[in-house]
């Protein structure tokens, strides 16, 4: 009894036929998994932010607070 012998004549291409459309299906899901699961919900929270967001108001909690050298508070 004699075991047949491994078919290694065309075995990478043979394989890559099976696992490169695979792989190149898999990466495009898991970019659209990333864009529409983290990307897009930060994008949204972003602009809900600054549609609320008042600079001036952010800049005299500041000043009256101390933060900044150059400006001193209202109080002295």
């Amino acid at each position: 009894m004699s075991l047949a012998k491994p078919a290694m004549r065309g075995l990478l291409g043979k394989r890559l036929r099976f696992h490169l459309p695979i792989a190149f299906a898999l990466s495009l899901v898991a970019a659209a998994a990333f864009k529409y699961g983290v990307t897009e919900p930060r994008k949204q929270a972003y602009a809900d932010f600054y549609k609320q967001y008042d600079a001036t108001k952010e800049f005299n909690n500041m000043r009256e607070a101390g933060i900044f050298q150059s400006v001193r508070p209202t109080g002295e």
